[in-house]
């Protein structure tokens, strides 16, 4: 059963459609996320969550916010991540909440997992297992005595065999299909249940 259809849940989905959708086709396109993007759905969410869920749901935002934004900001620091990708899921869990955003991170990991996958099995049929290697590794042979050089942004960036954006967008659209019979799901719920 649907729910009833509210301005609050219309505002939601248009908000995170338009943005789940801007940011995959950036990131096909340029490999980017811009921060004006980003930041800007950022404030719009806590906007979002004041005015159709009050406090608690500002509360619940701000918890997805520190799962999603602080879990891939460490990925970001040990150089497994971008950081268009920590601004991309900051912005988003701010509007999905805590419950929403542990479901889109581990849908976007397995999604991005499976399409790495199949990028790399792909490119062996096509390129051959040497040019395969050589286009998404790093390392390469160096001669004795020699230092490896530093790789920088946009090598890393061209040698990613998928952008993050568009597991994001695949695992939030079927995250909030699969539980939108329950919306609102957050706007307090979580913390109720903790109080």
């Amino acid at each position: 059963m649907l729910p009833e259809l509210s301005i609050g849940l219309v505002v939601f989905l248009l908000g995170v459609g338009v943005y789940t959708v801007a940011a995959a086709v950036w990131d096909i396109r340029v490999k980017k996320i811009p921060n004006k993007l980003t930041l800007p759905f950022f404030g719009l969410g806590i906007v979002y969550q004041l005015a159709f869920h009050g406090w608690a749901g500002l509360a619940e935002g701000g918890l997805g916010f520190a799962l999603g934004f602080g879990l891939l900001f460490l990925m970001w620091m040990i150089g497994s991540g971008g950081g268009g990708d920590v601004k991309l899921m900051g912005g988003l869990a701010m509007w999905l909440g805590f419950k929403l955003t542990v479901m889109v991170l581990v849908g976007s990991m397995f999604v991005a997992i499976v399409g790495t996958m199949m990028v790399i099995v792909s490119s062996m049929f096509n390129r051959g297992l040497y040019n395969t290697k050589d286009k998404y590794l790093v390392a390469g042979k160096l001669k004795p005595g020699e230092k490896p050089k530093k790789e920088t942004i946009e090598q890393r960036t061209n040698r990613r065999p998928m952008g993050y954006a568009v597991p994001v967008a695949l695992a939030t659209w079927t995250v909030v299909v699969w539980q939108l019979p329950q919306f609102p799901w957050i706007g307090g719920k979580l913390l109720a249940g903790l109080m």
